[in-house]
């Protein structure tokens, strides 16, 4: 029998095939058809229920009536190009030039995916912290690189310096930084950036940075860790329209970095998706282009949703962990007597009509005990959906009592 392929090896290693070699599905799957089955509010999965900047979808409509139908430049049109080149100057003060140093891709992932499989070989370290966003384990394995994780532990979700410091190595081909982060919503502070700065210098590793929540942090300032010294050269920043915009079916991202390292990941990405979304480009172009008051307005309400849903938390007695930023909260279920979250959310549904995503489904097996009573919920819904939510949970603590 032929041995697996790669791919089958990175979906294996990403946990994502049962014993008997057939896929499994996803927690995030698993949660989903239960709150189907059951009627529950679903605040497992991270996308919005309601649409964003009437601009935004506008201009896609636009394009498609002109004729927007038909393949893109291969590294995106000229003018999202040029909008992500303004957008980067006028938020952060860097500079890109569109036409070298700009790439479009079919959202946030390809762009990690193609960086990834372009600069990681056979042997190679990643490095991330944990818990990690999913698909970062399974594009780490499909490379062939070893992933390296650094714990993010309870209550603040920060960094130890000493155990930053020991994950690089001489064989540390790069380390994926994910600020604002999921599933935490911890923005890392400066001072852990221009550490891995300083580390990745060292080593001559390469930094890759999930930025996707940049413009929805509360109260705290998205810091590009590209804008540090020393850091720009060996930086690929990536970013995305789908959780800004309230648009991620639309999957349009981008990433930004030096032209010879650009030029190195288009090579790949060419044999991706090739090209993609045509007539959303323009409207992600429109997008970046609205006035700071929409983009501060979009943050104000989603601080306003996470307010409401963790108030139904905190009654139903819940230790709720703050985010500086994102779509989700963190919520400790031992105050209510439940020392095992993904048994708690299996339940959940049919106690209160409500799920929610054990954190354990972020991080590796041996390292879930740390994680093992946290509970991820969803805030990026509809005011009434939360409410009805913040509602059904605070019922909680009149069960548990």
């Amino acid at each position: 029998m032929r041995q697996a392929g790669p791919w089958l090896r990175a979906a294996e290693g990403a946990m994502l095939l049962g014993a008997d070699g057939v896929p499994a599905p996803t927690v995030f799957a698993e949660m989903s058809a239960l709150a189907a089955a059951t009627g529950a509010i679903n605040l497992g999965q991270g996308f919005p229920d309601e649409d964003g900047p009437a601009e935004v979808l506008e201009a896609a409509v636009r394009a498609i009536r002109d004729g927007v139908n038909q393949y893109p430049p291969g590294r995106g049109t000229p003018d999202l190009r040029a909008a992500v080149s303004e957008h980067q100057r006028r938020w952060y003060g860097i500079e890109a030039d569109p036409d070298r140093e700009v790439l479009v891709t079919a959202g946030a992932t390809e762009a990690l995916a193609a960086t990834l499989l372009a600069f990681v070989e056979p042997g190679d370290e990643v490095i991330t912290f944990e818990p990690f966003y999913d698909a970062y384990g399974a594009l780490i394995r499909l490379a062939g690189g070893t992933h390296v994780t650094v714990p993010l532990t309870a209550p603040d979700f920060l960094p130890d310096e000493s155990t930053l410091r020991a994950a690089f190595s001489d064989r540390t081909r790069a380390v994926l930084v994910n600020t604002p982060h999921n599933p935490t919503g911890r923005v890392l502070p400066t001072e852990v950036l221009r550490a891995i700065v300083d580390l990745a210098t060292e080593h001559d590793a390469l930094i890759v940075t999930d930025e996707v929540y940049e413009h929805l942090t509360f109260s705290i300032p998205h810091v590009p860790i590209a804008t540090l010294p020393g850091a720009a050269e060996r930086t690929v920043t990536i970013s995305s329209a789908g959780k800004t915009f309230s648009t991620t079916g639309w999957k349009i991202g981008w990433l930004t970095a030096p032209a010879a390292i650009v030029d190195a990941i288009t090579t790949v990405k060419q044999y991706l998706t090739f090209v993609n979304g045509a007539p959303f480009q323009p409207a992600v172009a429109a997008g970046l282009r609205l006035s700071d008051a929409v983009f501060a307005g979009i943050a104000a309400d989603l601080a306003a949703k996470h307010d409401l849903l963790a108030a139904g938390l905190l009654a139903a007695d819940f230790d709720v962990m703050r985010p500086d930023g994102g779509y989700f909260v963190i919520a400790d279920t031992a105050p209510l007597g439940f020392k095992d979250a993904r048994a708690f959310c299996l339940e959940l549904p049919s106690v209160a009509g409500v799920v929610g995503v054990p954190v354990t489904a972020f991080v590796r097996p041996e390292h879930a005990p740390g994680y093992r009573s946290l509970v991820r919920f969803a805030f990026c819904k509809r005011l009434g959906v939360l409410e009805d939510a913040a509602a059904r949970l605070a019922t909680l603590a009149t069960r548990t009592a």
